[in-house]
């Protein structure tokens, strides 16, 4: 018998799918069964204008078949969905979340996001997280589009699977930079792409590329190296490794954390370096992974000095169209840096940071500090003409490639 917890239930009646989550007892009832047309509000008028013209637009003759095919069947709803990953309780609005319960699957179809990050706290035993990952996937290709099933699983310190299932452990990257060796590197992506693979996740927010400039950064051992061309080295033998195993790939935090001396996590970061300064070492960290093919790159929340323009790098369209598409050619998906974090959250409300990150081009935003709102906000953008729905389109289309790519459509 499925069983969720007693409160977060009754929240959910009260209040709909993917309200702030609460804290829950460890009461716990019986799941209850609720049909579609009791939760899920009409999204029929959200129906994109091209999803019904027999003309192609732009951005569908750019992709292949399938992909356009599932753009044009996708209405607003859904498209801006695909651009959020989060935590799997922030869709039903749970503190915690353990498990696939029927009030998970019923909130998953009025928010069909597109992947999910998990954390310690989504971790209890062997089975409980295939079961999770398998229940979850499965929702969603139901639904017709399967899930990035995500983790921060970098080695060493940063291992949110490694240290809580006690799968084979790597170092911390600063141990691969030391060695500067291409195959022990490889080895230690292969590795953690191996059980990651085997639990069922295809996206690993790893490496990191940033460069170990200033000391005080708040990354530490997670950098390979003080040297941007064996930080360009080792992460792309990581990258390698990690898709030996199938396992999608993240470069971050562009354009480089590793100057700063503050803690994006909890406060606004100013990192103050030049264009030619990033040009000589921040961004040929980046290089290598970019040419090995990660999926993703990571857009942090430093403000650089260099963009001139004052704002978190994830909502600059000088850092994520200028430098990361122009500058250094990378057409993958781009994604932000955790939208809950502090740089974020004590400057910019939900939807406000939803759209200023996709107005400067970022494709998927991760972990929103209140999903609905920064859905919600996108589409009012979209429907008032702040976005144009070509934009959206342009960012699905990126991520319905990848998941063709990956089988998940």
């Amino acid at each position: 018998m499925k069983k969720i917890f007693l409160p977060a239930l009754l929240l959910s009646l009260l209040t709909g799918c993917g309200d702030s989550p609460v804290e829950l007892s460890a009461v716990s009832i019986p799941a209850a069964n609720f049909s579609e047309s009791e939760t899920i509000p009409d999204t029929s008028e959200n129906k994109t204008t091209e999803s019904s013209s027999e003309n192609p637009t732009e951005t569908e003759d750019k992709i292949s078949a399938k992909a356009a095919q599932k753009l044009k069947e996708m209405n607003l709803q859904e498209k801006i969905c695909q651009m959020f990953i989060a935590v799997p309780e922030a869709v039903p609005g749970y503190s915690s979340m353990l498990y696939v319960d029927d009030w998970f699957e019923t909130c998953y179809e009025e928010y069909p996001i597109g992947g999910f990050i998990y954390f310690e706290s989504n971790i209890s035993y062997d089975q409980q997280l295939r079961d999770l990952l398998g229940r979850s996937q499965e929702t969603a290709m139901d639904k017709g589009i399967g899930v990035f099933q995500s983790v921060d699983e970098e080695g060493g310190s940063i291992t949110r699977v490694q240290r809580t299932l006690w799968t084979d452990p790597v170092y911390d990257m600063s141990h691969y930079g030391k060695l500067n060796n291409f195959d022990k590197a490889y080895d230690a992506g292969r590795i953690i792409g191996g059980y990651l693979a085997d639990y069922g996740f295809n996206v690993d927010f790893a490496p990191v590329a940033d460069v170990n400039i200033n000391p005080s950064n708040e990354l530490g051992k997670r950098i390979f190296s003080s040297d941007p061309i064996v930080v360009s080295d080792m992460s792309s033998a990581v990258i390698k490794g990690l898709k030996s195993q199938k396992i999608c790939t993240t470069l971050k935090h562009f354009p480089g954390l590793g100057a700063g001396d503050g803690n994006t996590h909890y406060n606004s970061v100013y990192i103050d370096r030049t264009y030619e300064q990033l040009t000589i070492e921040e961004f040929p960290a980046f290089k290598g992974g970019i040419e090995e093919g990660t999926d993703f790159v990571m857009v942090g929340h430093q403000i650089t000095a260099a963009s001139g323009d004052e704002l978190p790098g994830d909502l600059s369209p000088v850092v994520v169209t200028d430098w990361l598409r122009g500058e250094m050619g990378f057409d993958g998906i781009i994604i932000s840096d955790s939208q809950s974090m502090g740089a974020i959250t004590n400057v910019y409300t939900s939807d406000e940071a939803a759209v200023m990150a996709v107005k400067a081009g970022v494709d998927i935003i991760l972990m929103p500090y209140d999903l609905r709102t920064a859905v919600d906000g996108l589409k009012t953008a979209v429907n008032t003409g702040k976005i144009p729905l070509e934009r959206i389109n342009e960012s699905v289309s990126r991520i319905l490639e990848k998941k063709e790519e990956m089988g998940l459509i």
